[in-house]
């Protein structure tokens, strides 16, 4: 018995948690609205006959946005055996609209009524044996976030699967109306009766995608059918559709639904939000904090005492001995077999360039643990709000944050999250500058030279800057793409807050953890194979090998290190650098450790002790070179992945090099100005 269950629902009513909870998969379960942007598939663990598929959230089966398009084409053209439809049972009346147009498909359905827990706790009452009589359907209670309810809810669901169950797509309309929609079904043909019913209201809907597919010899008789519809409902009827629909609902929620007596009382959410979106305290807010974010992770004088690491400078500490003990008993090993110079240094070289790597990895830990809290509580919902007041002039919508906000974790789903939005324009927009976000891969740049080249005290304020800097760069660069690439109007921001949770540890862990995760196997796959292929250009050139000044990355580097010098870095390892993180960004830092030999604890002491000559990487770079250098890795051309990624989303290699085109413009200018500017005032 082979199965295929679609989970559908409204954005944010927990259909990823519930998919993790079935599958055992780990996709990323965020509290805010635009977490899934694409179908994710798994198999159901208590049944490996059963497949289940994520689908992005959608508020109707008439899509206006790329992902609403996923999740309406994999309902009605691929046409699973049974869908889960997820409905909020804190927000039923709204989530049920998307219940009965799936209904309207003649799909088998089974209702999962989540978030009881919130329900009972409001002390609100839903019959859902009497709201399964009604709508002929299993209406099932459970709570996603704790497994309640799970088991029942998936053995309805096989057995609707198995009894073909189909409920009838138009028995909530008028009668007017339902006639209308019966004769239109009839001129469509032959075929599933129940699909050409769904194809009939679409057509009143004015879907122009089910029109198009409308044979030319029915088109006329359809036509003529509307336009007698829209005289007879006052020239709506898509208006009286929707009406219909609600009014349906409201009679299911007036014999199922029984609210708790009480007052108007401001919800916890409603007093936190007086202040986290308030017009003034909001940007202060999240720029305090973004800080205190980074201060937990790079403060070496964490809340002020000095002395006292923050948790993330404490686990970089000691990961880094134990990197280092690893490293000397190879190393030593190595050497101790009697294998020959170039051998040992091959080795030694690799273990420099991937240890570089794996020493910042619990910075990025602590990072994206503190991020996925803010995530998960619902806090990031409403930055993208209260940023939506600034993009509005520069041409974007709120929601444009949301892959930007994405974009601090990886560059590739943050711009398949462009998808949520319904402008063309704001998409080609948002994906052109979302690589300008600080993504996982750029923190051990900007931590390596902070460790390097700026003392204890300044060194948070450094990557907090950095990071603060994508940000507005982003801003000014919707501005002038909104100025002379695109012109039309801003598109609307409505957006959902959903209320302010506790996140669990475990949602919290398991999205740290997949980062971390992904950041361990680049540095035991991509950057070990690099630390391979730098070594052997770094130490060969075409007449053998040599040193690494005649070496064959020392002419690459040269070659083009004239691009750089303007922007105060014209070493020819930084030059490489800045190519080999086109690979993947943490390689700048593999790179570095290769041909500076390692960001050693004696540089962080000779910065400490105000030494006027630094060490190895102070040799190339002063202070505002190096900064040049970070806000020019942070805006250039993202990793060959994110390429891949503009690409597949743009739809074309032309606006994919237009993209690219922009972003090495974008960093070069303003990796230029900080040059300038920064060595006039330092």
């Amino acid at each position: 018995m082979n199965m295929t269950i679609a989970l559908a629902g409204n954005p944010n009513c927990g259909k990823t948690t519930l998919f993790n909870e079935l599958t055992g998969s780990k996709q990323h379960v965020g509290n805010w609205p635009g977490v899934t942007v694409d179908k994710k598939e798994g198999v159901y663990r208590k049944n490996k006959e059963v497949m289940i598929l994520d689908l992005p959230g959608t508020y109707s089966l008439s899509p206006y946005s790329a992902e609403e398009i996923v999740a309406r084409d994999a309902i009605v053209k691929d046409r699973p055996d049974v869908v889960i439809n997820i409905v909020d049972g804190t927000s039923v009346e709204r989530n049920l609209y998307l219940s009965l147009q799936i209904m309207e498909t003649g799909i088998p359905m089974v209702i999962a009524l989540n978030m009881m827990d919130e329900v009972e706790a409001r002390g609100d009452k839903i019959d859902c044996e009497e709201l399964s009589e009604l709508l002929g359907m299993p209406v099932i209670p459970v709570v996603a976030r704790s497994g309640r309810g799970l088991q029942t809810l998936m053995e309805a669901a096989i057995a609707v699967a198995e009894e073909h169950r189909k409920p009838k797509p138009s028995e909530w309309f008028d009668n007017e109306l339902k006639s209308t929609i019966i004769e239109i079904a009839e001129c469509l043909g032959d075929g599933d009766l129940d699909e050409r019913l769904w194809k009939a209201i679409k057509l009143l809907e004015n879907d122009d995608v089910v029109a198009k597919s409308i044979e030319e010899a029915k088109a006329d008789s359809v036509r003529k059918l509307i336009e007698v519809a829209n005289k007879s409902m006052g020239g709506d009827v898509e208006a009286t559709i929707a009406d219909d629909r609600y009014q349906y609902i409201g009679k299911l929620i007036k014999q199922c639904v029984r609210k708790a007596q009480r007052e108007h009382v401001e919800t916890r959410s409603d007093k936190i939000d007086k202040i986290l979106t308030n017009r003034i305290l909001a940007l202060p807010v999240f720029a305090a904090v973004m800080y205190v974010m980074f201060a937990c992770t790079f403060s070496e004088n964490f809340l002020f005492v000095e002395g006292l690491q923050s948790p993330g400078k404490w686990l970089e500490g000691m990961v880094g001995d134990l990197w280092g003990l690893f490293a000397d008993s190879v190393s030593g090993a190595v050497e101790g077999m009697g294998a020959s110079e170039w051998a040992v240094g091959l080795v030694t070289s690799c273990l420099d360039g991937v240890g570089s790597v794996v020493g910042f990895l619990p910075l990025v830990l602590v990072l994206f643990l503190l991020l996925s809290f803010l995530e998960d509580s619902g806090y990031m919902a409403r930055v993208a709000f209260v940023m939506d007041r600034i993009f509005r002039h520069f041409g974007l919508s709120g929601r444009s944050f949301i892959p930007m906000l994405m974009g601090f974790g990886c560059s590739v789903p943050a711009l398949m999250a462009s998808r949520t939005l319904e402008s063309d324009k704001d998409r080609k927009i948002t994906m052109m500058i979302t690589p300008f976000m600080s993504c996982g891969a750029k923190l051990p740049i900007y931590a390596m030279f902070a460790a390097t080249l700026f003392t204890d005290s300044n060194q948070t304020m450094i990557v907090f800057s950095i990071y603060m800097l994508g940000i507005v760069v982003a801003i000014f660069g919707a501005l002038i793409l909104n100025k002379f690439a695109f012109k039309s109007d801003v598109s609307h921001f409505i957006m959902e807050l959903p209320q302010y949770r506790v996140p669990t540890a475990k949602s919290v862990m398991i999205h740290a953890w997949e980062k971390v995760k992904g950041f361990a196997m680049k540095a035991g796959t991509v950057i070990f194979a690099s630390t391979v292929l730098i070594w052997f250009l770094s130490n060969f050139n075409f007449s053998g090998m040599c040193d690494m000044e005649e070496s064959l990355l020392a002419s690459i580097g040269n070659g083009i290190k004239w691009i750089f010098a303007p922007l105060g870095w014209a070493d020819w390892r930084a030059s490489v650098g800045v190519v080999t993180g086109w690979i993947a960004k943490e390689n700048i830092v593999a790179t570095f450790g290769q041909l500076f030999g390692g960001v050693s604890d004696e540089m962080v002491e000779a910065v400490m002790a105000g030494e006027e000559a630094l060490p190895a990487i102070g040799e190339v770079f002063n202070r505002v070179s190096a900064y040049s250098y970070m806000a020019f890795n942070l805006l250039c051309m993202p990793c060959f992945a994110a390429v891949g990624a503009i690409k597949r989303e743009m739809g074309s290699w032309k606006w994919t090099l237009r993209a690219v085109g922009f972003q090495m413009a974008t960093a070069y200018v303003v990796a230029l100005l900080i040059n300038i500017v920064g060595n006039l005032l330092f």
